[in-house]
C-alpha cells in the first residue's frame, strides 16, 4: 500500500502541494483528476522520489521514502514503472533499445535474455516486430505503447501514468484505456493514472481521486463520482464533457 500523509511542497512562493493525505490500496488502479495545476504530477514525482516534499510523508509498504538516501531510493524505484506524458523516448535509440535500456544499465541479464524480455513487452502493448524501428517512425499511439513496454520491462509492482492519453486522438485514447485495464488485470499491478479524460476515469478507474487546490478533494468509486451533488465536482464533469 501507498500512504501519503500531510504532503506539501512549493516552487518559490506558489504552494502546489498543500496537504495532501491519499491512501492507495495495493492491487487495484486509481485516476487521479483535477484542473491544470493543482498538483497531480507533481504528486507522482513525490511518490518515486524524484522530488522531495517541504513537509509530509509517503510510505510505501510501510517504509517511508522521504527518510530514505539516495541509494535506498534508487532501489525502491526499481519497483515502478513510469509513463511519462511525452513518452520520454531516446530519439539515438531504436525500440528494443529504448525498451531494454533499464535492464542493460541495471542488471546483469545477458543481451539475448534481454532481447525475449523486449519481444514479450512489446507483444503485451500490442507491437509486435517493431524492434528496430526509430521513434522517428512511430505514430503518437505507438510511441505511448512502447514507453510503455519500457516501464513493464523490469516487471514493476506500480506503474504510474501521467497523461497517458494526451495528444491522442478518440479511438487510439480508448485503446491506450483498455490497454491500461487489461495490464491491471494481467499482471496485477498497482495502477495510478493521472489524466484529464474523464473517459478514462469511466474505462479504467477502480477508485477516482480529485485533487483541487493542492489537496485531495473526494476520493471514491467513479459511481460515487457521478452521483455526487457536490458543486465543485459536478462544475469540473460538466466543463470536462463540453470541451469533450
Amino acid at each position: 500500500m501507498i500512504d501519503i500523509t500531510g504532503l506539501k511542497k512549493s516552487f518559490g512562493a506558489k504552494k502546489v502541494l498543500n496537504g495532501v493525505d491519499l491512501k492507495i490500496e495495493k492491487g487495484i488502479t486509481l485516476v487521479i483528476i483535477g484542473r491544470s495545476g493543482c498538483g497531480k504530477s507533481v504528486m507522482l514525482k513525490h511518490i518515486i522520489g524524484l522530488l522531495t516534499p517541504d513537509e509530509g510523508h509517503i510510505y510505501i509498504e510501510g517504509k517511508d521514502i522521504t527518510l530514505m538516501n539516495e541509494k535506498e531510493v534508487y532501489s525502491l524505484r526499481k519497483k515502478f514503472g513510469f509513463l511519462f506524458q511525452g513518452a520520454a523516448l531516446f530519439d539515438s535509440m531504436n525500440v528494443e533499445e529504448n525498451i531494454g535500456l533499464a535492464l542493460k544499465e541495471n542488471t546483469n541479464i545477458p543481451k539475448n535474455e534481454i532481447k525475449d524480455i523486449v519481444e514479450e513487452k512489446l507483444e503485451l502493448v500490442g507491437l509486435p516486430g517493431i524492434q528496430k524501428m526509430k521513434p522517428s517512425d512511430l505514430s503518437g499511439g505507438m510511441k505511448k505503447r512502447v514507453s510503455l513496454a519500457r516501464s513493464l520491462a523490469t516487471n514493476p509492482e506500480y506503474i504510474l501514468y501521467d497523461e497517458p492519453t494526451t495528444g491522442l486522438d478518440p479511438i487510439m485514447s480508448d485503446q491506450i484505456d483498455e490497454l491500461i485495464k487489461d495490464l491491471s488485470e494481467k499482471l496485477k499491478v498497482t495502477s495510478i493514472v493521472v489524466t484529464h479524460d474523464i473517459f478514462s476515469v469511466y474505462d479504467v478507474a477502480d477508485e477516482v481521486a480529485m485533487m483541487h487546490e493542492g489537496k485531495i478533494y473526494f476520493k471514491g468509486t467513479p459511481k460515487e463520482l457521478t452521483e455526487t451533488s457536490d458543486t465543485l465536482i459536478r462544475d469540473f464533469l460538466n466543463r470536462t464533457d463540453k470541451k469533450l
